[in-house]
């Protein structure tokens, strides 16, 4: 879960630089660079979506292939549901 959101914040804020880097200098270097991180990030988010058994609701795994926003999609259903019962919950040790 943690390299999902690691990854889709890494795959927006590089998106952002690179769209940012196109509209005003347009440097090399930054393209360069920038594209390989969103490349490995988009890379990662697509892979972390579908190892994680938790988003395995229907159009979860479609949404990670949007590029930029598609981990940030993939978060918000995940935030979405219902907490897994506890263990105490499950035996009654809080009786």
């Amino acid at each position: 879960m943690r390299t999902l959101r690691i990854a889709a914040a890494v795959e927006a804020a590089s998106l952002t630089l690179l769209l940012l880097n196109l509209f005003t200098v347009h440097t090399g270097a930054i393209s360069s660079l920038g594209g390989l991180v969103h490349g490995t990030a988009y890379l990662t988010v697509i892979v972390a979506v579908f190892l994680n058994p938790a988003l395995a609701r229907p159009g979860t795994k479609g949404r990670a292939f949007i590029p930029g926003i598609g981990g940030l999609l993939a978060l918000r259903v995940l935030g979405q549901q219902p907490p897994a019962p506890s263990a105490d919950r499950l035996t009654g040790a809080d009786r």
